[in-house]
Order: structure tokens, then C-alpha cells, then sequence
């Protein structure tokens, strides 16, 4: 007899299973027992999505619809879209969103270096600090040059 004919007969009793060995479970009710732990998971999933869906709609039905000609024209970059391509337009636009890449990632620096501060010690107090240095005298720069000031 194969090993799953032998587990199958004696998983079968008149009173339903029964554990081969103290404290082993039957593997269809270990399945069973697994599934039930994604049981609140699904139930969170689906109570959000329908929420979800409800608010999005009573926001479409019940909310203000007042279009307007400035309302639907198109807004990039400051400047009107539908004119010449060729127009003049401020380069302190891009200027500023560099600025805000380069100092978005020197947080993105600083969080790991917290986090490891403590083993680094003194020479890792030293090194960001170089690094936070060059960054203020950046700042200090372009902030000297008039580029952070809209006129």
C-alpha cells in the first residue's frame, strides 16, 4: 500500500479524522488552517475596495461641476501651452527643481548615516560633515546669485 492510501485509511474513522500521531495534523486540515489566516486580509481588501468605490462615486455624482474656460486650459512649467514654441521662458524654473533633486537626496544620504551613526564614530561624523558641508556652500552660492528669487 502506498504511503498516501495509508494516510487516507487512517485519516477515516466512524467520529471522522484521526491524527496518525499525537500532535500531527491531518494535512487537508493544515491547508484548511492556513487558509483561514488569510481570512482577515481578504476581508480588509475587499471592505477597501468597495469603500473605495463608493466614495469615488458619491464624489462624482455629488461634487461641483462648474468647468470653466481657465479651469480646463492646460498649466506646465509656468507659462501659457498654446503659444510659440520658440518663446523665451525663465530657466530659475528648472533651476529650482534641480536644486530640489540635489537636496531631496542629500536627505536620502542623511537617514542611513543615522542609522548607523553610532558604529561609524568620530570619522563618520567627520565625512558627513565634509558632505553636508559642499552642500551648504552650493546653497550659499546659488542663494548669493539670486536664483532661489522670483521677480
Amino acid at each position: 500500500m502506498r504511503l498516501r492510501d495509508a494516510r487516507r485509511a487512517s485519516t477515516r474513522s466512524r467520529n471522522g479524522p484521526v491524527a496518525l500521531l499525537p500532535g500531527h495534523v491531518v494535512p487537508e486540515t493544515r491547508q484548511l488552517m492556513e487558509l483561514r489566516e488569510y481570512l482577515p486580509i481578504l476581508l480588509f481588501l475587499g471592505v477597501s475596495t468597495i469603500m473605495g468605490m463608493v466614495l469615488l462615486g458619491l464624489g462624482t455624482l455629488l461634487g461641483p461641476r462648474r468647468p470653466g474656460a481657465e479651469k480646463l486650459s492646460p498649466y506646465e512649467c509656468g507659462f501659457e501651452a498654446f503659444e510659440d514654441a520658440r518663446m523665451k521662458f525663465d530657466v530659475r524654473y528648472f533651476l529650482v527643481a534641480i536644486l530640489f533633486i540635489v537636496f531631496d537626496l542629500e536627505i536620502a544620504f542623511l537617514f542611513p548615516w543615522a542609522v548607523v551613526f553610532t558604529d561609524l564614530g568620530a570619522q563618520g561624523l567627520a565625512v558627513m560633515g565634509l558632505f553636508l558641508g559642499v552642500l551648504v556652500i552650493g546653497f550659499v552660492y546659488v542663494w548669493k546669485k539670486g536664483a532661489l528669487e522670483w521677480e
